[in-house]
This record gives structure tokens, C-alpha cells and sequence, in this order.
């Protein structure tokens, strides 16, 4: 029996030797977690091997990672995955949509205060300044007045009704019976009136010679300057029956109606439209800027960036548009990535500091955690490790009971 155990105790001891040898190796990895104290001095192999090292464990482990691993051909690798356009069209339409759902909640109105404030500099101050500089040129809004010439001035014609109107004005407004006869009263004067009737007794010849030469028209047009001067009602009213009877307001409608740039000779068109271009580039840089500014002090642009926000949430062309647009984003973002994806990437690095957040990521996770983590990761291998420790312990004992039994 004594013979016996002397084989059995060998390959047994050594297994179990073997076993937990190896188990006490992996334990000493991780623990203990702290370092332990006999008087003054620390005991040796504490804390653990990785939490003693953890800080040049982070080092290494970040030097690895940023010097195989996350090397910047790899980060611009990564990126252009990233960035593809479908992807970046979601996320600025994402963003496209989102800001337009902030302005339809804000109720304290700060996007339309900003669009008034906008809206106001822009029409006092930075517009009246570009009119200035750009008014200079020759050739300022000389395509648009001419457009605005060729296809507006050129086919105008005004209509029955308005014709009509505009007749009824000039006979009522420009052109009533008393200025009619106060135009008559002014225009003849005796001198006038002697001007006149010489002339008719000078160059006419048969039955008007006779009628200017026997009677004279002078008495005539005196008595029609004093009738016009002493009977004011009844000159007003003879003048406002002769303009009926002699259709003076259908001869102006007509008139009215066939007035038309197009009826006039080319040459004169030319020069009219370019006399036209002249003025208004005169104009506007004489007081174009004042009248902006006017413009713009007129106008109350609280309320208007309102009305323009309201609109903008309610707009249906804004709500479809967006996919075009984030596309188009999307589209300008791709070509300044490839054309400086490299730069953007250098300059990346060292603003995220990935290798100094993976060592404050190590550093700052407890030996506790680490021991988890790596144990969650490679638990299989590391009882692999524990079990073959035991099996050579055991084959070594066996080996040994063999060699007794030789002897």
C-alpha cells in the first residue's frame, strides 16, 4: 500500500500543483488591486502586475492603436465610408428639417427679430452703399432697363376704359372750361392780338385777305378776351359745349389709343430707350441711396419678417425642397472632401487627441473593471491556461511514479 501511494501522490501533487500555480499567476495579473503594506514597506508583487502598470498599459495600448490601427490613411479610410453622400444628405436633411420645426415653435419670435434686424441693415446701410459703387459703372442695369424697355414700354398701349379714364382726367384736371379760358385771356394780349391780325391782313390772300383787310379780326379777339374776362360762367360754359360738341374727349381717347413707342421711327426708339437708361442710372446714383433708405424706414420690418416666417413655415415648396437641397449640400460637401480630406484629417488628429482619451479611458477604469473586461474577453483561453498547468503538473508527477517504478 505505502508502495502504491508513492505512485499516485506524484502525478495527483503535480496536477494539482500545476493547476492552481497557474490559476494563482492569472490572479496575480489583476490582484490584489491595491498595494499591500508590512510596516513600511510594500510587500512585493502588490498591487497586481496590470494595475501596477496600468498607466504605461494605456500608453502602449494607445501608441498601438494610433500607430497600426488608427493611422490616418485608415481615419481618411473611415471617413469617406462615413461621409458618403446618402448618409450626409440624411443627416442635413435631418438638420434641414429640425431647424425648420424650431422656427415654427419659437414663440418668442427670436428668428423673425434677427430677419428684421437683417432685413433693416440691409436696406440702410449695405444696399445704399452698393447702389453707390455699382451706379458708377457705365453699364449699370443697362440689360434690365432695356428688357424692361423692349418688353414693357415698347408694347404698352393703353385700353378703351383706360383711355377713356385718362381723357375724362385730362378734360376735368389738366384741362377745364376755366382754364381753358383763362389760357385764352392770357394768351391774348394786345400785343398778341396785333401779331396777329397784321399777319392776317399781310399773307392771306382771297376771301380772308378781303374779310382781314375790311373788317380785321382785331376787334374781334379783343370782344373775345373781354367776354372771356367779364362773363366767366358763361365763357365756362360756352367752352365746356364747344369741347362736347366738338368730341374733344373721343379725339383724346382715340388719340390715347393709338399712342405707341412702336409707331415712332427706330432711330427715335434707339435714342428714347438709351435717354431712358441715361435717367434712371442718373437718378440712382444721384439719390438712390436716399430713396432706399426712405424706402427702408418706411417699412415696419418686425412685422414683416413675421409675415415672412409665417410664410416660411407654411410653405409647401420649402417642405418638398428640402431632399434637393440636402442633396445639393451633400453633393459640395463630397467634392471639398476629396479635395481636402487629407488636411481636414491632419488637422482632426490632434484636435480630437484620440491617443490621450483611450489613456484617460484606461487610467480612469478601476482594476476591477479591467479584470472583468479582460476576463469577459478571454475567459475561455485563460482557463485553457489553468487547465493545462494542471495536465503537465499531472503528466510530470506521472513521469516521476514511471521513473520510481524503473528503479
Amino acid at each position: 500500500m505505502t508502495d502504491l501511494w508513492i505512485l499516485i501522490i506524484p502525478p495527483v501533487a503535480g496536477g494539482i500543483i500545476g493547476y492552481f500555480t497557474n490559476d494563482l499567476a492569472i490572479q496575480m495579473l489583476f490582484r490584489p488591486y491595491k498595494p499591500i503594506y508590512f510596516g513600511k514597506r510594500r510587500l512585493p508583487f502588490t498591487p497586481g502586475l496590470i494595475p501596477r502598470n496600468q498607466e504605461r498599459l494605456a500608453g502602449r495600448i494607445s501608441d498601438t492603436i494610433m500607430g497600426s490601427l488608427l493611422t490616418p490613411e485608415e481615419l481618411q479610410k473611415l471617413t469617406k465610408r462615413l461621409l458618403t453622400p446618402d448618409r450626409v444628405q440624411g443627416s442635413l436633411l435631418w438638420l434641414l428639417r429640425l431647424a425648420i420645426e424650431q422656427i415654427q415653435e419659437d414663440k418668442e419670435q427670436k428668428t423673425a427679430k434677427i430677419l428684421a434686424e437683417i432685413l433693416r441693415d440691409l436696406f440702410n446701410n449695405s444696399l445704399p452703399r452698393l447702389i453707390q459703387v455699382f451706379a458708377r459703372k457705365e453699364d449699370f442695369l443697362e440689360d434690365q432697363i432695356n428688357h424692361m424697355f423692349d418688353r414693357v414700354l415698347l408694347d404698352f398701349r393703353l385700353s378703351d376704359p383706360q383711355a377713356r379714364q385718362f381723357a375724362d382726367w385730362i378734360l376735368q384736371v389738366v384741362l377745364p372750361p376755366d382754364l381753358l379760358r383763362q389760357a385764352i385771356v392770357d394768351f391774348l394780349t394786345d400785343r398778341n392780338i396785333a401779331i396777329i391780325d397784321e399777319g392776317f391782313r399781310e399773307k392771306t390772300s382771297g376771301t380772308t385777305w378781303v374779310v382781314a383787310n375790311l373788317f380785321g379780326i382785331k376787334n374781334s379777339l379783343a370782344r373775345l378776351r373781354t367776354f372771356c374776362l367779364d362773363e366767366k360762367e358763361i365763357a365756362n360754359a360756352r367752352l365746356k359745349e364747344l369741347v362736347l360738341s366738338l368730341e374733344i374727349r373721343d379725339r383724346i381717347r382715340r388719340w390715347l389709343q393709338n399712342l405707341s413707342l412702336q409707331n415712332l421711327p427706330l432711330s427715335t426708339v434707339r435714342q428714347l430707350r438709351k435717354t431712358t437708361r441715361e435717367t434712371v442710372r442718373i437718378y440712382i446714383q444721384d439719390k438712390g441711396s436716399t430713396l432706399i433708405q426712405g424706402l427702408g424706414s418706411s417699412i415696419d420690418w418686425d412685422k414683416l419678417s413675421i409675415i415672412l416666417i409665417k410664410r416660411l413655415r407654411n410653405s409647401e415648396v420649402l417642405n418638398t425642397s428640402l431632399e434637393t437641397i440636402s442633396w445639393e449640400l451633400a453633393l459640395i460637401l463630397e467634392r471639398y472632401l476629396e479635395r481636402d480630406l487629407e488636411k481636414l484629417v491632419a488637422q482632426a488628429i490632434p484636435i480630437l487627441a484620440i491617443d490621450r482619451v483611450i489613456i484617460n479611458r484606461i487610467n480612469a477604469t478601476s482594476p476591477a473593471q479591467l479584470e472583468t473586461t479582460i476576463q469577459g474577453i478571454v475567459k475561455s483561453e485563460l482557463q485553457a491556461i489553468v487547465n493545462l498547468g494542471g495536465f503537465l503538473g499531472f503528466l510530470i508527477g506521472l513521469l516521476q511514479s514511471i521513473f520510481l517504478i524503473l528503479r
